[in-house]
């Protein structure tokens, strides 16, 4: 069978896979520097051609291989006790998470992903200054929402940044998120199998078709974050993701 016609949805022209393509390169240039965000970079993108319930499955799949490119460089860094903190409650939200992108209508989610990834814009942009020492106790709400925002969204990383950037280190806390990361990727794409999300073959077929571009994406921006200030070149992508945001719930509104 020829692929074009095993993808048979997936069918979107050259400008659809060239618009896709490159959202994908985009977002894994952003994981390549910041270590999480590639669903608040591409889903904007990808939600013009395919509904939420599609796009954060397939990103998981083109995450579960990213994210352990950048774990093992930097494993000894890793603070086990707050990962043991962190990993229980992200598991309890990725497991909501999942139960609510399957069965919520996808309008309600197009405005929910709009208000969501523009709040984080919103946030990020506002808060400039390190916080302060968090609670070990705040392991609990942050572990559970980013688990949940994860799973329905495709991105909760920045909610593991805020509490570990406030009680590690810069390296620690980059090598903990990047293995929170990885196992908050092993535990949705598992519970995505389970509920047979992966059981339609185009679905496969299309994460192995973007590899390259989430290759070059990576490539790209591990040689940016050595050249670049990763504080403004994030920034920067933040602007871009809160129009993003605000164009998602103008869109919902506008339907």
């Amino acid at each position: 069978m020829d692929i074009m016609e095993l993808l048979g949805a997936w069918s979107w022209g050259a400008g659809g896979w060239a618009a896709i393509g490159l959202g994908i390169a985009l977002a894994y240039i952003v994981f390549g520097i910041a270590g999480f965000g590639t669903a608040l970079v591409a889903g904007p993108i990808l939600i013009l051609f395919m509904p939420l319930s599609k796009i954060v499955p397939l990103l998981v799949l083109l995450d579960f291989v990213a994210a352990f490119g950048n774990l093992l460089p930097s494993r000894r860094d890793v603070a086990k006790p707050e990962l043991l903190r962190l990993l229980p409650c992200m598991a309890v939200g990725c497991t909501l998470g999942v139960i609510f992108l399957l069965n919520l209508k996808s309008d309600v989610l197009l405005l929910l992903m709009g208000l969501f990834i523009s709040a984080y814009a919103i946030y990020s942009l506002w808060v400039k200054a390190r916080p302060t020492q968090l609670s070990a106790a705040w392991a609990v709400p942050m572990g559970t929402v980013g688990g949940l925002f994860g799973a329905l969204f495709g991105s909760g990383g920045f909610l593991y940044a805020i509490y570990l950037n406030s009680r590690l280190s810069k390296e620690a806390a980059r090598a903990t998120q990047s293995a929170l990361i990885s196992c908050s990727t092993v535990v949705r794409l598992s519970l995505f199998i389970i509920a047979g999300v992966y059981a339609e073959l185009p679905l496969l077929i299309l994460a192995l078709c973007l590899l390259p571009a989430m290759a070059l994406g990576l490539w790209i921006g591990r040689r940016l974050s050595m050249k670049l200030s990763r504080e403004a070149f994030v920034r920067l992508v933040t602007w871009l993701v809160l129009a993003s945001g605000i164009a998602l719930i103008g869109r919902y509104f506008n339907t």
